[in-house]
């Protein structure tokens, strides 16, 4: 069988690794969008990461071939209102880095919650993975990850705001995870593995010139159609 190539419309190193180590199992290979960072940027201004996601994988596929998948994810804590959300990826600003967002996620609870007594606010990761081919959108998929935000970070794997990210059922951050470990029970690596396990059902129509498709969905999943 001829390996399938998804092409990652992300810089992000992280997302590289998890979802280039979860697709070679299945015998896809992810590779990252070459030239991307002299495209272009898809202006990301959509209210959910559904939208987000969707708008990024059918922009980018429409400036290159080939099968294109983004992902939109981010934090929702209860404390918070939902926040930061879609904004997760800049909560402390456009530039910001890791460190920076997460000095501001602590803050934030801390003055929702108190300076002390507040360790364990509920949290959940969200991720929503779209996949298109020349402005055709083909597939949308989600996972969520379900836990709690410790005041002090633990861990040093993983990125974003994994450090404080605590995952009861493992009782350990996603920081504390291997990467392997993590992508088994993660937000990403759910929606991932519902995006392999459509292709795998419409993989005889993916090599060719793909039909005119429609959206079909199946509570938080799209399948090709």
């Amino acid at each position: 069988m001829n390996v399938l190539t998804l092409w990652l419309a992300s810089t992000n190193p992280g997302k590289l690794r998890e979802f280039g180590g979860a697709a070679q199992a299945r015998g896809v290979s992810v590779r990252p969008l070459a030239g991307l960072d002299r495209l272009p940027p898809c202006i990301e201004d959509g209210s959910t990461f559904e939208e987000n996601a969707k708008k990024k994988a059918v922009y980018y596929s429409e400036l290159t071939d080939g099968l294109v998948f983004a992902d939109d994810s981010g934090l929702s804590v209860d404390a918070l209102g939902g926040g930061p959300g879609v904004f997760s990826a800049r909560f402390a600003g456009p530039q910001a880095t890791d460190d920076e967002n997460n000095l501001r996620l602590i803050a934030e609870l801390r003055r929702a919650l108190g300076t002390g007594g507040w360790d364990g606010a509920r949290a959940h990761y969200v991720c929503v993975v779209a996949l298109a081919r020349r402005g055709q959108l083909l597939a949308v998929t989600e996972g969520q990850a379900e836990g709690v935000i410790h005041e002090r970070p633990r861990g040093s794997g993983g990125f974003g705001y994994d450090p404080y990210f605590f995952y009861p059922p493992l009782g350990r951050t996603f920081a504390e995870l291997s990467p392997e470990a993590k992508f088994a029970v993660s937000h990403r690596g759910e929606a991932f593995r519902k995006l392999l396990d459509a292709i795998d059902l419409s993989r005889d129509k993916l090599p060719g010139d793909p039909e005119p498709g429609r959206l079909g969905r199946a509570g938080h999943s799209s399948v090709i159609i």
